[in-house]
């Protein structure tokens, strides 16, 4: 049985931690992603930096995604609302 480090979201789209080691991923990526940043304006060249930044971010993002979203019990998706019967959008209509 896999032991899922994030939750659905109530309304949205997304995950949020629900355990230390989902917690713990989101203060590391969120510190990598800083790292990156900080360490951009020492770049002198315009276009290394644009790169340095949009490679750093996607190296950071992209796994932390891609785990977060293999570690969240039932997959991602819209919600609506926290009331199970109306989570559907087609459920509200009138018929």
């Amino acid at each position: 049985m896999a032991k899922y480090w994030f939750r659905q979201k109530s309304f949205g789209y997304g995950a949020t931690p629900n355990t230390w080691q989902g917690w713990l991923l989101t203060i590391v990526s969120c510190a990598a992603l800083f790292g990156v940043v900080l360490f951009g304006p020492a770049i002198r060249d315009n276009g290394l930096r644009v790169l340095w930044m949009v490679l750093g971010g996607a190296v950071v993002l992209l796994p932390t995604i891609f785990v977060i979203h293999a570690k969240t019990e039932g997959g991602w998706r819209w919600r609506w609302t926290t009331n199970s019967e109306a989570t559907d959008p087609k459920s509200l209509s009138d018929d």
